[in-house]
């Protein structure tokens, strides 16, 4: 393959038939790409596709069964990370790995296989700030201690971090899964930047959006091969998807089959101190109601208040005309409201239970029997609770840790899941750090609960995600609502310039 201008130069990465075997199982088998200079290529595939495993072969945390990886033509061999560092691959992880009360210096070169023995040096610095430029972080300065930049910041002092550590290859996965949009565009901004120095760089993104956007070339995995490698502009988004998932999709995001029934959750003058300052709204059975603002303009915020977890909220909620208090949330839980928390691992499931408890795990009272949860009957329970999200019943005894981020969203989803009773679901970010076939079910369940009797009020970030799939858009910005609109005429321009307040600014 040739990079998008077209040229034949040697690769800058190449991989050759790599294979990881773990006992008699293989993470990844035969992988095979090549990485061009300047060349930014998507790496896409669902939980489990073999994405994880190659990037720990490329960045020296695991040596592979078979194979060979090539630098500018070269054959290496990694021993440990710093063997790959030292001839220029660099991973920026998802998570952010800074040390928050050093400075901006000291955390550029924190790990660096030629960290200075000196704290600074004039070199150090030099070679910091110019990292630091790079990613345009041109007026931060190399004494502030990194836990006081913004999180947007953080997130290019990462990257920063892998340029200081002269990376001709760096590897990005998911680096906006926790932004805002306009923090997104500064990581776009830094990879621009990156691209016309040159630096080659593997994107990895459950945002769709984001490969259509800034990728050249994607590469799609599953079950641990490379199904194919192709330019960007040759892939169109459902096949892509398809690709991703091996089979055919008829709708991403699918309609509502009936139109909307009585106000299941009326809101109105809801506030939070510092946070909201008037909220109103009527949600309707059969509907998917979606609210959009960037970080701090109140719609996590909404979300959070109305299940109860918010002490300070003030306002006036009534479900299905009954008056609901807020800052009680077991109350709003026996009032028919389930929240689905962004945050799975704190908030969202218990990672050392077995996948058949966390979907009961609001049920307890009902099913057990004397203070005791008879197996059968929980068993019976679960199996039909994961039927109806998706989630395989026969992997109802593992732990929740030990399972995809989609499928732990797939329990959480379905522990609001009750055919017997309907109710009001609250999510934040229904699909964050989720891949994108398990989103397409995701959001088939989603339609599904709606269609049923249930409504769904939720926030999110991805503005492609909002447009296709709610009936109706909230938008935000500083603690009020900016607009409204109905879909089919939601688009993700408006959506931007009201969030952003691009009208009072212009």
């Amino acid at each position: 393959m040739t990079n998008q201008q077209g040229s034949a130069d040697a690769a800058r990465l190449s991989v050759r038939r790599l294979t990881k075997r773990f006992g008699s199982i293989a993470a990844i088998d035969g992988v095979s790409l090549d990485l061009h200079k300047g060349e930014v290529r998507a790496l896409c595939g669902g939980n489990g596709a073999g994405k994880s495993t190659l990037v720990k072969i490329l960045t020296g945390v695991l040596t592979p069964s078979e194979g060979k990886l090539e630098i500018d033509g070269k054959q290496r061999t990694f021993r440990n990370p710093v063997d790959a560092q030292r001839v220029g691959l660099a991973l920026v992880a998802q998570e952010l790995s800074l040390a928050p009360d050093l400075s901006v210096h000291d955390n550029l070169w924190l790990g660096h296989a030629d960290a200075p023995f000196a704290r600074r040096t004039a070199r150090s610095a030099a070679l910091a700030r110019e990292a630091l430029d790079a990613v345009g972080l041109e007026s931060t300065s190399l004494d502030i201690k990194a836990g006081r930049l913004a999180l947007a910041e953080r997130q290019l002092l990462e990257i920063a971090r892998g340029l200081a550590r002269n990376a001709s290859v760096l590897i990005l996965d998911e680096p906006t899964a926790t932004l805002s949009e306009r923090e997104i565009a500064k990581v776009f901004d830094a990879v621009h930047r990156l691209k016309a120095r040159d630096c080659s760089v593997i994107y990895i993104t459950h945002r769709m959006g984001e490969v259509y956007e800034l990728c050249d070339s994607v590469t799609v995995m599953r079950n641990g091969r490379v199904i194919t490698t192709q330019p960007v502009a040759d892939m169109p988004r459902n096949r892509l998807l398809e690709l991703m998932i091996g089979r055919e999709l008829t709708d991403v995001y699918p309609s509502s089959t009936r139109p909307p029934g009585a106000v299941m959750l009326e809101v109105s003058n809801l506030q939070v101190p510092g946070a909201i300052e008037d909220f109103s709204l009527q949600l309707r059975a059969g509907e998917i109601v979606g609210i959009v603002g960037q970080i701090g303009s109140g719609a996590t915020e909404s979300i959070r208040a109305l299940a109860g977890l918010v002490h300070n909220a003030r306002g006036d909620v009534a479900i299905g005309g009954r008056k609901l208090p807020l800052g009680a949330p077991s109350t709003v839980l026996k009032s028919g409201v389930r929240f689905v928390s962004e945050d799975r691992a704190t908030e969202g499931v218990f990672l050392d239970m077995p996948a058949r408890t966390n979907l009961v795990a609001t049920r307890f009272p009902e099913l057990s029997n004397g203070g005791l949860l008879p197996p059968a009957r929980l068993g019976r329970i679960a199996t039909l609770l994961a039927q109806q999200v998706g989630f395989d019943p026969s992997r109802l005894h593992l732990a929740a840790g030990r399972l995809s981020g989609g499928n732990q969203q797939k329990l959480a989803i379905g522990r609001c899941s009750d055919r017997r009773a309907h109710g009001v679901i609250l999510m934040n970010e229904p699909t964050r750090g989720v891949d994108m076939g398990a989103r397409a079910e995701i959001y088939q369940t989603l339609r599904r609960l709606c269609d049923e009797g249930n409504a769904v009020l939720l926030a999110s970030t991805d503005l492609e995600e909002v447009v296709g799939l709610v009936d109706r858009v909230i938008t935000m910005f500083r603690g009020r609502i900016v607009g409204l609109h109905e879909r089919g005429e939601i688009a993700e321009t408006v959506i931007l310039s009201e969030i952003t307040n691009a009208r009072e600014a212009a």
